[in-house]
């Protein structure tokens, strides 16, 4: 079986990743299951949060991007993150200047969240074509003071903040910024690539940890916010009824979607945070995020039933959610 590009389907996970975890050792509350981006462990009256992720699709901010994907994942436990270690896999005979880009990138990246970079990697790989970057983030918090992806409860109100797409919108406009000309104007265009400023979700994360009510939180990485909705429910073995007209779609991701032939319900949505919360606080959740300058909106509840995952049309019909076997966003990057 040849692997599709990007994450390896959740099976595979489940038969093989999962089933070779090394030793047992009580430290650890929280371990690897899917739709769960992080780790807890548990270090007396402290929690400790550890995410890890690559940056792989994308060139021009690769840097910026393993922080703010990083941070996301730990932000999404209600934690705000604090360490961060990277390796940087760089193509064969790379220039110095490469290494001073991405270390600045991730540099001004840090700072501006609060995270000190405390160690890592750097390499040049043979064979390697385009620079690869890992981040690990830490946070600690008091013990038992998170929430996780598998917390969402039948009845819960499903938030989304921002919009589809943000991460993938930026990576194309600025990757594919040739061939989009022919179809956008350059404010079009330039505002597209200006999604990047949108892809952290550490306050949004925060702010809605601090209004109460939440029971599980996820932001929607590789597969987008129909993949990332999955991997939630997954995690919670839930159901989900999702209300297609709910879910913003910003003008600028909907012409490269059209361009590219690709959904952007399923194109990587980092800089967009999936929230289950009671519904009862649902409310002053969308209301206290919407204060802070994220807009959000209630796009659907969780239900019982995990075999019942739908998509509630624009038109009134309803289908089944679109589970991603690969990213869009490598669909668009071949054509």
């Amino acid at each position: 079986m040849n692997l599709p590009p990007g994450k390896i389907p959740v099976d595979i996970l489940k038969e093989v990743v999962f089933k070779n975890l090394g030793s047992e050792r009580k430290e650890v509350i929280v371990g690897p299951s899917a739709g769960v981006d992080g780790a807890v462990l548990d270090l007396g009256d402290r929690s400790l949060i550890v995410s890890m992720d690559p940056i792989t699709g994308a060139v021009e901010r690769i840097g910026w991007l393993a922080v703010n994907v990083n941070a996301n994942d730990v932000a999404t436990f209600g934690v705000e993150p604090a360490f961060l270690f990277s390796c940087m896999m760089l193509p064969e005979n790379a220039e110095r200047t490469l290494v001073e880009t991405i270390s600045v990138q991730m540099n001004a990246a840090a700072k501006e969240l609060g995270i000190a970079i405390v160690g890592g990697h750097c390499e040049s790989t043979p064979g390697l074509s385009n620079p690869i970057v890992v981040g690990c983030i830490l946070g600690l918090t008091e013990k038992g003071c998170y929430v996780t992806a598998a917390g969402a409860k039948p009845g819960d109100k499903l938030i989304l903040t921002k919009s589809a797409g943000i991460e993938g919108t930026a990576i194309l406009a600025t990757d594919r910024a040739q061939a989009l000309k022919k179809i956008m104007t350059n404010t079009m265009l330039q505002a597209a690539k200006d999604f990047y400023s949108q892809i952290s979700v550490v306050k949004d994360a925060l702010t809605a940890s601090k209004t109460g009510g939440v029971h599980a939180m996820h932001d929607p990485t590789e597969g987008g916010v129909a993949g990332g909705i999955h991997e939630m429910a997954d995690a919670s073995n839930l159901g989900v009824k999702v209300i297609e007209e709910a879910i913003t779609v910003q003008p600028e991701t909907a012409r490269i979607c059209s361009h590219f032939q690709i959904d952007p319900l399923q194109l990587i949505g980092s800089g967009a945070l999936v929230i289950s919360a009671e519904a009862k606080s649902a409310d002053g959740i969308v209301g206290n995020l919407q204060n802070e300058g994220v807009p959000a909106s209630v796009i659907g509840e969780f239900t019982e039933n995990p075999e019942h995952r739908v998509l509630i049309r624009k038109d009134g019909k309803t289908k089944a959610l679109p589970r991603p076997l690969s990213d869009h966003l490598w669909i668009a990057l071949r054509r």
